[in-house]
Formats: structure tokens, C-alpha cells, sequence
């Protein structure tokens, strides 16, 4: 019983890792943390139901659909909402990414009220058994592309150009302009990465769960306690959090209580402010005096 608690936690929070990586690879390179994640990843599952049963085209072109159509609204989202406000206090930047939030709930509320929709599962297969372990085919595409995406973002980071970019414009904006870096550009690039991060999770993760508007809320404060676990900044810690997060809460649904899953998130988030504040894999910053 207990492998497949693990296996089934590993499972949940791939799905949680996957938001996670969304808001850890946006706030690396802006420094914004995105409270709209859960909601675009949502919106991108909305998309992909409306290509399919709207527009009646194949799950192929639906999914690829829904990331051409992200990614344009990442690169709105920046330059709409974002840029005009680039320079306020950050506590701004993050209003507006909760206002970006409520925004997309009400307008998935304002189509399908509280309706609940379903998806097709990518895969047909029948589960597999190994060892006494239930694996589904969809489980174990989530979790391979999770792990595919962080391989990725990893070297992309830590081994080319665009990381040393990245880690320019984050770190000092007006330098990186000044040896002629395009910040606004490349601020925009990475709101158009973050939404296609949501829309890939919304192609794998909606056919195993249930669509309707407040859906990407428990998603998002799970994958906020990913990052506080894993530190901030840290894509292999928002993974690794991510996956932490679906294993407590299925072991403590099993073995303490079931109403500890719907407030394991918050117990996590205190715990690790409380306890290790820069997370499992973040950095103390060092202020010298």
C-alpha cells in the first residue's frame, strides 16, 4: 500500500511540479511571481475543451492549438498589463497577476458557470502492473515530460546564451539594456514561456481530472507551497517540491486524515517559512554591512 501512495503522490505532484515550473522559470528571469499560473493553466485546459468540441478539430491540432493561442497570450499579458507597470514595487507586479487571475476565472464563469467537463484521455492503453503497482499511461507521461521540461529549462539556464541573458536581465535590468540587451523583448518571451508551460500541463493534466473555472486555485496555492518547499528560483527544487507535495498529501490523507489534504499546501508553507525560510534547494542571500 504504501509504494502505491508514493506512486500515486509521484503522480499528483507531477501535475503540481508542472505549474510550479511555469512560475519558477517566470520569476527567474522577471523576478515576478505569477498568482495567475494556476488560473492560465485553467484557461489553457478551456481552450483545448473549446478546439475540440467547439471548433471539432483532432486532440493533435487542439493541443497544438492551445499553445500557439498561450503563447500569444503570454506576450499580450506583458505587454498589456506587465510592461506599462515594469517599473512599479513588485507588490504591484503581483496584484496585477492576481487581478490577471480573477479576471480568468470570471471569464470562464461567465461561459460555463459552475459546469463541470471532461476530456478525453490522451492515451487509451490499459494501466501496467509492475511489482505490485498499478502505473497508468498518463501517469507516466506527465511525469516523464515534467522531468523532460526541468532536463531542458536546466541546461538551456546553466549552459547557453539565453541563460547568461536570463540571468542579466533579472539581476540588473538597466545593465543588460545598456549592452544591448532588449529587456521588454525578452520579458515577453518569458510570459509567452510560462503560458505555454500552462498549456502543455492543461493538455496533459485535464484529461485525468475534471474542467470547470475555479479548478486552477488548489492547483496554484499547491504549487506555490512546491517552490516555498523546493526555494524559490530553483527548478530542480520546484520539481522535487512538487512531487514532495503529491507524496504528503496522499500519506497524510491515508494515514492521518483525508481533511489534511486540503490543507497540507498551508502546512508546508508555514513550516518551511519557519523552519528553512530559503527552501530545500534555495540560496540565503548574503547582505554585506
Amino acid at each position: 500500500m504504501l509504494g502505491q501512495l508514493i506512486l500515486s503522490g509521484i503522480s499528483q505532484g507531477s501535475i503540481y511540479a508542472l505549474v510550479a515550473l511555469g512560475m519558477t522559470v517566470l520569476f527567474r528571469a522577471t523576478t515576478i511571481v505569477n498568482f495567475a499560473q494556476g488560473d492560465m493553466f485553467m484557461f489553457g485546459a478551456f481552450v483545448v475543451y473549446v478546439l475540440l468540441h467547439v471548433v471539432e478539430v483532432p486532440y493533435v491540432l487542439a493541443a497544438l492549438g492551445a499553445i500557439v493561442l498561450m503563447l500569444l497570450f503570454g506576450l499580450l499579458t506583458e505587454r498589456v498589463l506587465i510592461r506599462p507597470i515594469s517599473h512599479a514595487p513588485h507588490m504591484n507586479l503581483a496584484m496585477m497577476t492576481v487581478a490577471l487571475s480573477y479576471l480568468l476565472r470570471g471569464v470562464s464563469r461567465f461561459f460555463w458557470g459552475r459546469e463541470v467537463l471532461s476530456l478525453p484521455p490522451v492515451f487509451s492503453y490499459p494501466p501496467v502492473e509492475f511489482a505490485g503497482l498499478v502505473l497508468t499511461p498518463q501517469d507516466l507521461l506527465i511525469t516523464g515530460i515534467t522531468l523532460a521540461l526541468v532536463l531542458l529549462f536546466f541546461l538551456v539556464l546553466h549552459f547557453s546564451r539565453l541563460g547568461k541573458i536570463t540571468q542579466a536581465a533579472s539581476q540588473s535590468p538597466r545593465g543588460a539594456a545598456l549592452v544591448g540587451i532588449n529587456v521588454p523583448a525578452f520579458h515577453g518571451a518569458m510570459w509567452a514561456v510560462a503560458s505555454v508551460i500552462a498549456a502543455v500541463a492543461a493538455i496533459l493534466i485535464a484529461p485525468v481530472t475534471l474542467l470547470y473555472p475555479d479548478m486552477g486555485a488548489g492547483v496554484l496555492i499547491r504549487a506555490f507551497a512546491a517552490m516555498t518547499l523546493g526555494g524559490f528560483g530553483s527548478l530542480g527544487g520546484a520539481v522535487i517540491g512538487g512531487l514532495g507535495m503529491g507524496v504528503i498529501e496522499q500519506l497524510a490523507g491515508a494515514y492521518v486524515s483525508t481533511s489534511l489534504i486540503d490543507i497540507a499546501a498551508y502546512l508546508v508553507i508555514i513550516v518551511v517559512l519557519l523552519w528553512r525560510p530559503a527552501g530545500l534547494f534555495g540560496r540565503r542571500e548574503v547582505v554585506r554591512v
